[in-house]
């Protein structure tokens, strides 16, 4: 076993030639220069896999006893690709774990793009939760017949980052516009054209300010109703543009809002792009098609982290000869704490009781100013997480888990890749294994998901069925799952992204979607059936915007497709309270339960992030559609994004983790007094369950009680 921060790699900088390092399917060799072209960066030596047939061939070490469990590690190596016609490829750096049951696991630690110019720094952390037989770290990724050159590699105990600091926001201006010239009193001053089209100031737009930002700003002037016209465009990014550099806040939440048209000459979608250029990288402001006739409200967000030299905004993206017409575009910071006052509002009206606790006893008179102390065990609110089955072996995962979660998906072990690999190779051992540790704990569980129609998400051996055998494919995996957890998995995600592909719509037919609904219910006609998908709440993509998705479940129920609920599932930046709000309003109107399935959120400052997180759980739970809230995982190192995490890599909750059990907490309620007149005690509370203490100069009763949703107060005996 390694101790304190030594390197558990031997031979890191191969000044022992390669020993200590193998092959991976391949050839390796040890070079001090290639062709008198290639050199090392670091030392002397630098090792070279070479002959490779495969992408997964490499240079690989055996690091078994050496890499402890539950500990995070750090590595960083220095690799280059050489080899004819190779430029540029990815190289990954993958740990192999065989456990004493002989399980094999692959995590993939990190990747970078490698070139065969310059040597590239390969930076990640990894985390074993169990007790493996065998640990190998390995390199790989470029194509057969690309040579893999490594010229260190170290791995050490992740040094812990400092705690980010809260960030100091001085005067935030909040719903303060900061773009110049918005209401163009002063005709295009302020604005200018980017690209070769022209601008002009019309009049004829809208005068009332767009929903989502009213949402934000409450009571405010009417707009101009003038309006930039766009004409002479050559290319889909030309448009009116800004600079506002000077103008931005690092770490603070902008909400972006305008009316936008396109010209009659429009045919076919015309996506309409409200465009950051962060020091020309494209930042999204908000995305609209705007294909028929009218005005349209485009709205957004975005959010600075580090300091930008140039930040130009500019509205973008009809076809070529398509006039563009923009009014009012606005661009203000959020005031994220005034609206958490008006939710505060809407939730007591919507996730609280008034309970009525009515007392009997043998002698009423000994009742009268007897003390009724009234906690809430938990709140009845389905909060769940994204888990693991490596994370089932991780004692401390699993604590924070069933402390404080009551429902959970599982990440990958129930999709159609992870169940069948290949044809006929069924595994349902993880699955299996993790409903099990559910159903030990009380935890309800989701199923994620039976099919998944973005092509780049389908097994290879899926995507080389005809027609024919994919039909039967399709029935094989619907009748194999369902029956085998029939009753246990309360939903199931049916068709995963239906909005952003079609590979099963596109072979077998638009009414293999439908039909995929149907079948599932009458196999298990206990589970809700969901649609997923995702940049729904946000107003960032109008493949998926809330009007569309809206739309596409009212085409399923048309065909008879038993819809049982609406899954959004909020991998979300910056989000903004009147937009998502916006969002769920207009999916709540086809009268379906709403589900955040996969909620995460991301900010390199955990305060920030905890902010995000705030907003979305507060919006949530204040919305009377939305019937249950997942997280897309917790835990450092098991995340599908970077900086989303809420606990550390080896167990310590930083400040989001803090703040979604400081709203847990507040979403418990409490309450003492005296038992009154007619021997009863009233109190308003969450739904959920309750432990109830009378205490009469006799004696100490406890009882349990459960609040459960309904109209009217509820009023519950207790006999003493």
């Amino acid at each position: 076993m390694s101790s304190g921060d030594e390197n558990i790699i031997l031979n890191p900088r191969f000044e022992d030639g390669l020993s200590n390092w193998a092959e991976r399917g391949c050839k390796i060799a040890l070079h001090d220069s290639i062709d008198g072209k290639v050199f090392p960066q670091s030392g002397k030596y630098f090792a070279a896999a070479t002959s490779r047939t495969q992408s997964w061939n490499g240079i690989q070490q055996d690091i078994t006893g050496r890499a402890r469990r539950k500990r995070a590690y750090e590595v960083n190596a220095l690799v280059r690709i050489y080899g004819r016609n190779a430029t540029t490829s990815t190289v990954q750096v993958t740990l192999y774990v065989q456990l004493p049951d002989l399980r094999e696991q692959y995590l993939s630690i990190a990747n970078v793009q490698a070139t065969d110019k310059d040597w590239v720094q390969l930076r990640g952390k990894f985390l074993i939760n169990n007790s493996p037989s065998k640990i190998i770290l390995y390199f790989e990724g470029p194509p057969a017949g690309t040579d893999i050159l490594v010229n260190y590699c170290l791995v050490k105990h992740a040094a812990k980052p400092p705690p980010s600091p809260p960030p100091v926001i001085e005067d935030p201006e909040f719903g303060v516009n900061i773009v110049a010239n918005s209401n163009l009193d002063d005709d295009t001053n302020g604005w200018f054209p980017l690209g070769n089209c022209n601008l002009s100031v019309q009049t004829g737009s809208p005068h009332v300010l767009p929903p989502m930002a009213r949402g934000s700003l409450g009571p405010h002037k009417p707009l101009s109703g003038r309006y930039i016209l766009v004409t002479g465009r050559t290319q889909t990014w030309m448009g009116p543009a800004q600079i506002i550099t000077d103008k931005l806040k690092l770490y603070l939440t902008y909400q972006v809002s305008a009316w936008v048209r396109v010209g009659a000459t429009a045919f076919g979608p015309q996506i309409v792009n409200v465009a950051l250029s962060v020091d020309d990288q494209w930042v999204n402001g908000g995305q609209v098609d705007a294909s028929d006739d009218g005005w349209h409200e485009i709205g957004g967000s975005f959010r600075l982290e580090k300091q930008p030299s140039k930040v130009m905004v500019y509205i973008q993206g009809p076809s070529p000869n398509v006039n563009l017409m923009v009014a009012g575009l606005q661009i203000f910071p959020v005031d994220r704490c005034a609206r958490f006052r008006c939710l505060d509002v809407q939730i007591d009206m919507i996730r609280k009781r008034d309970v009525i606790l009515n007392f009997t006893a043998s002698e009423l008179s000994g009742l009268l100013g007897a003390i009724v102390i009234v906690k809430q065990r938990d709140n009845s609110f389905p909060l769940g997480s994204c888990i693991n089955r490596t994370n089932l072996d991780n004692e401390d995962f699993v604590d924070f888990f069933v402390k404080h979660f009551n429902w959970a998906v599982f990440g990958n072990e129930l999709k159609w890749y992870w169940t069948e690999p290949q044809q006929g190779n069924l595994n349902y051992r993880d699955a299996d294994e993790m409903l099990a540790f559910c159903d030990k704990n009380g935890k309800q569980t989701r199923g994620h998901c039976i099919f998944w129609e973005v092509e780049g998400q389908v097994q290879p051996w899926v995507r080389a069925l005809n027609r024919n055998d994919l039909t039967k494919a399709v029935q094989n995996r619907l009748t194999g799952l369902l029956t085998r957890y029939k009753g246990r998995f309360q939903h199931y995600d049916v068709n995963n992204e239906m909005l952003h592909g079609s590979f099963y719509q596109d072979r077998l037919g638009k009414g293999i979607r439908a039909t995929m609904f149907s079948t599932a219910h009458q196999l298990d006609p206990s589970a809700q059936l969901f649609v997923n998908d995702y940049h729904v709440e946000d107003g960032g993509d109008a493949k998926s915007s809330p009007e569309k998705y809206a739309q596409h479940v009212l085409d399923l129920q048309k065909q008879n497709a038993p819809v049982g609920g609406i899954g959004i599932q909020g991998h979300i930046d910056s989000p903004v309270g009147s937009i998502v709000c916006s969002a769920l309003d207009k999916l709540a109107a086809v009268g379906l339960p709403i589900w955040f399935t996969e909620l995460d959120v991301s900010s390199n400052n955990e305060y920030v992030r905890a902010d995000d997180l705030e907003v979305m759980l507060r919006e949530a739970f204040a919305h009377p559609a939305v019937e249950g809230v997942m997280l897309w995982g917790f835990w450092e190192l098991f995340m599908s994004r970077e900086n989303a995490h809420l606990v550390d890599a080896e167990g310590e909750v930083n400040e989001t983790g803090k703040r979604l059990l400081g709203l847990k907490k507040e979403w418990l309620s409490r309450a003492h007094g005296l038992v009154e007149e007619e021997c009863k005690f009233g109190f308003r509370g969450f739904y959920g369950t309750y432990d109830v203490e009378i205490i009469t100069a006799c004696k100490k009763v406890c009882k349990t009680i459960v609040v459960d949703k309904g109209d009217g107060p509820l009023e519950v005996s207790i006999d003493l």
